[in-house]
């Protein structure tokens, strides 16, 4: 896999992730995040754990200890970011969501930078450009009530561009697919704990229905396996901050599903001329990242990737 492939992959990733909004819209709002996220995890994870054992099982016996602290610690970070998103995006609608959301865009160059490690000209060209898309966009639709929103999302953004940062580097050190399982596994088990706090009945409380099954079932195979499996294996080949831009095309997948789909399955979103002149500064700093100019793009491959 070269680079420019890895960046594809990233786009397929970032696709898969936008749909979590309308599979959410499926799922009563009496479910509990922490059970959703509980359920799905463990099933992807479970599934993974299913088709590639022996590849989990021999990673394990190189570096157990080590990898595990890795995937708990992941999952840790996951968690607790997720947490602020969840309660920061209650003061804004899916498409404004999106583009808070892309402010990892802004924070993960800067903590790589600080911590003295060279920045591609072109990753700041980029997240400059995606940054002024997110400024105009949000420019139209701010309001003073949305300040602690927004101050509880950009932690969560600073916190996430730590795991990217983290990801990116266990990706070249582990083997992908054993920490995508465990990864999983681990933060399926911790929102377990949570999920049981808030909801002691646990799975007994929910009014199971074939809609929330197959909508969990979607979302455990697309969102959870597929999707971070493949976004492991690209990290071995691009870098954070790469990534992160990529990432934010969610932006543009999200106008679009609210601005096409019906209100039965997302709340539909006027395109305003803000909103369309921040979708296209995101695209164009998506091309520049996502197009390696570069005279040696296709000639660097990863074994086994």
């Amino acid at each position: 896999m070269n680079r420019l492939q890895a960046n594809i992959c990233l786009l397929c990733v970032t696709f898969c992730w936008s749909t979590e909004v309308i599979i959410f819209a499926c799922i009563p709002e009496t479910v509990s995040p922490f059970a959703t996220t509980c359920i799905t995890f463990l099933v992807g994870g479970g599934l993974l754990l299913l088709a590639f054992f022996k590849r989990i099982v021999a990673a394990l016996r190189e570096n157990a200890k080590k990898l595990l602290f890795c995937c708990i610690f992941m999952s840790a970070m996951n968690a607790a970011y997720n947490t602020m998103y969840q309660f920061g995006l209650d003061d804004f609608d899916v498409s404004t969501g999106a583009f808070t959301l892309s402010l990892t865009v802004v924070a993960l160059p800067v903590i790589i930078l600080v911590q003295r490690t060279k920045v591609e000209k072109k990753t700041w060209i980029s997240s400059v450009i995606v940054l002024a898309g997110i400024c105009v966009a949000l420019s139209d639709v701010m309001s003073k009530d949305q300040v602690p929103g927004l101050a509880l999302i950009c932690a969560g953004c600073v916190l996430r561009a730590f795991y990217i940062i983290k990801l990116n580097e266990y990706a070249r050190k582990y083997d992908p697919v054993a920490l995508s399982a465990l990864i999983c596994l681990s933060g399926g088990i911790i929102s377990f704990f949570f999920w049981l706090y808030v909801q002691p009945t646990t799975f007994f409380g929910i009014s199971w229905s074939p809609v929330i099954i197959a909508s969990l079932a979607i979302y455990s195979y697309f969102v959870v396996a597929l999707a971070i499996t493949l976004n492991i294996f690209a990290q071995r080949r691009t870098t954070a901050a790469d990534s992160v831009i990529i990432y934010s095309l969610e932006i543009v997948f999200s106008v679009i599903w609210s601005a096409v789909l019906p209100a039965s399955l997302i709340t539909p979103v006027r395109l305003t001329p803000f909103i369309i002149c921040g979708v296209i500064c995101v695209v164009l700093g998506n091309l520049i990242t996502i197009v390696n100019f570069g005279k040696n793009k296709n000639k660097q491959e990863v074994s086994g990737a």
